[in-house]
């Protein structure tokens, strides 16, 4: 079978960090490039976490791109207060060898679907969408070429998680997501309504660090730092482990379960900035645009986890 070509874009981030591990230990995916953009840190965290992550993987092959470094109408938003001064506190990950690539992620994502067979490259943003944005403005052609886009952002019935609105990665950058969903790409979503019912339970943790690996323990190290937020917010046990379910949806769809509907970006309102208008019940007549998940196997979801940075 061939390998499902992917670009991940990303702001990592612990949660970013698992999924690009997933997807590196997979070889059903293919990974064309990492492009960084500014979000739970500025660019320059960013672009150093994602090369860091993809030492720790044994992949320094890996193409590392640095892309937008704000958004592209607002201020930048960041997050240290969830993911540390680093982005990835947690584990003491060293200083990447690797190199940045040259390219902007943004010349580089359009170049890429250029050249590749229309249809075959999905981009997997995990992070704010600024660089997926500019890159469907400067090359509008790219929108009939790209595959799918499967994201992780948003929420409806969950509310949001930086404002009683709006989920991070939205809130971040709402014009851009707004270009994004309303491009006619196909787009599949992962909203905190499906990322909050995969929690990182202490035995869930626990399982990573009894794989006696570099990988399984640093992972646990990043779960442990990163959980704390959340667990002190919602009062549960673990957090949310959002953004590797954009990698497990490509690997085992069937764990997840939603619904194709119309989803809209708020960009006018400061009170419900970056809001994604789920029309979950068919009210109006907004054309649908979105598979938007809302139910997770997360047993299954982590032992796939578990399963795959084993092999790493």
């Amino acid at each position: 079978m061939q390998a499902r070509k992917i670009i991940i874009d990303t702001d990592p981030g612990q949660d970013d960090a698992v999924a690009i591990l997933l997807a590196l230990a997979s070889p059903e995916l293919e990974v064309l490039g990492i492009t960084a953009v500014a979000g739970n840190v500025p660019l320059r965290l960013t672009q150093l976490n994602a090369r860091k992550i993809c030492e720790l993987a044994g992949k320094p092959e890996t193409k590392v791109f640095a892309g937008a470094i704000r958004p592209m109408v607002r201020p930048l938003v960041t997050a240290e207060e969830v993911h540390g001064k680093t982005g990835l506190d947690g584990p003491d990950l060293p200083e990447p060898k690797m190199p940045l690539q040259e390219q902007h992620a943004v010349d580089f994502i359009v170049e890429t679907l250029m050249v590749e067979e229309p249809g075959s490259v999905t981009l997997c943003p995990l992070g704010p969408l600024t660089n997926i944005g500019l890159a469907l403005v400067r090359e509008p052609r790219i929108a009939k070429r790209i595959g799918a886009i499967v994201l992780m952002g948003g929420g409806f019935f969950e509310g949001g998680n930086v404002t009683p609105a709006a989920e991070f990665n939205i809130y971040v950058d709402p014009h851009a997501a707004d270009v994004v969903f309303r491009s006619g790409v196909p787009i599949t979503m992962m909203p905190l309504d499906v990322t909050h019912k995969a929690l990182t339970t202490g035995k869930r943790v626990q399982a990573f660090r009894k794989l006696g690996t570099r990988v399984g323990d640093a992972t646990a190290q990043m779960l442990d730092f990163f959980e704390r937020y959340d667990e002190g917010k919602y009062g549960t046990d673990g957090g949310p482990l959002h953004d590797p379910c954009v990698v497990a949806w490509l690997l085992k769809p069937e764990l997840f379960s939603g619904r194709h509907v119309n989803v809209s970006i708020e960009t006018g309102s400061e009170l419900t900035m970056g809001m994604t208008v789920i029309d979950w019940w068919g009210v109006t007549k907004r054309p649908k645009n979105a598979q938007v998940m809302r139910d997770i196997d997360a047993d299954g979801y982590f032992s796939l986890l578990v399963e795959r940075l084993g092999r790493l």
